[in-house]
């Protein structure tokens, strides 16, 4: 990366995003990564998703049935939307993806602990989903907070904090900025936003770089992750709504007039997600437990 681009986030892009795909490439761990407790997690067979599942995100919904990010407070209602399973292209190009993850032996603190404890190094983020998942950064302030014991999880370890993280969704390795964003700044009641409807939140907005063509169009898209309270575990609302991005509390489309997001990668992120958060459900009650809930750095 650029200097400029490393003086604007803080972040030290070392190895660079590149190396990192390199590494990604072999297939395998760095003889270091092999040495960490942790590394079996990265041999594992992957848990697949729930064939019901990838049948509903074989071909598009119908538009009518998706929520825009106007609507982002219907998901704080009782019971269930019209979709919670699928994926279409808005009438105004923009992209649409909702999913619904049952997870089972997890709770909200083991889900807040992972996004505090997996930013210190890249294996973390492999083990997570191996296919796809390539290398990870966070800023030196960001560090220091996660590190601090007195910081709060996830006031000032998650939300307002920026992950970069270096994936390969299908169409290439791509640098991606997640702006991480507490409840208020992603537009919802707070009047509302309690259990029993809701019980934690994963949310905010990423950018996009691909890193084979630095000069194509960035893609931009708001992320919401519902967490709801269930016998014996969670539930993982997902919501995505490409071609926006989050500033002052609100969605704003940044999709330029007349273009549209391609259907094949409101897809491509659909099936992603699927693959990730049904590997993820199962990995993460196993090394929450392992690990004591611990944040360390190694």
């Amino acid at each position: 990366m650029s200097q400029e681009v490393w003086v604007k986030t803080g972040a030290e892009f070392i190895p660079s995003p590149r190396e990192k795909v390199e590494i990604w490439r072999t297939g395998d761990l760095t003889e270091e990564e092999k040495k960490k407790p942790y590394a079996k997690y990265f041999y594992r067979d992957l848990n697949p998703p729930d064939p019901d599942v990838l049948k509903a995100m074989e071909k598009p919904i119908d538009p009518s049935r998706a929520i825009t990010p106007e609507q982002i407070n219907d998901l704080l209602e009782p019971g269930y939307l019209d979709c919670e399973i699928g994926w279409c292209q808005m009438p105004d190009g923009t992209g649409f993806i909702a999913n619904l993850n049952k997870m089972p032996g997890v709770t909200v603190e083991m889900v807040y602990w992972w996004f505090t404890w997996m930013t210190l190094n890249d294996l973390r983020y492999k083990i997570w989903y191996k296919p796809s998942h390539i290398g990870h950064y966070i800023s030196p302030e960001t560090r220091k907070a996660i590190l601090d014991p007195k910081s709060r999880i996830p006031e000032d370890t998650l939300w307002g904090r920026t992950h970069y993280a270096v994936e390969d969704i299908g169409v290439g390795p791509e640098f991606i900025h997640i702006h991480f964003k507490s409840p208020e700044e992603c537009g919802f009641d707070m009047k509302r936003f309690k259990k029993p409807y809701v019980s934690g939140l994963v949310a905010g907005y990423g950018d996009e770089m691909m890193l084979n063509d630095p000069h194509a169009p960035r893609g931009c898209a708001v992320m919401c992750h519902i967490l709801r309270d269930v016998e014996g575990g969670i539930e993982w609302r997902t919501r995505f709504w490409m071609g926006y991005r989050l500033e002052k509390g609100r969605a704003d489309k940044v999709l330029p007039p007349g273009e549209k997001v391609p259907e094949e990668a409101i897809r491509g992120l659909a099936l992603h997600n699927a693959h990730e958060f049904a590997n993820y459900k199962v990995m993460l009650p196993d090394i929450y437990r392992e690990l004591g809930g611990k944040i360390f750095e190694d």
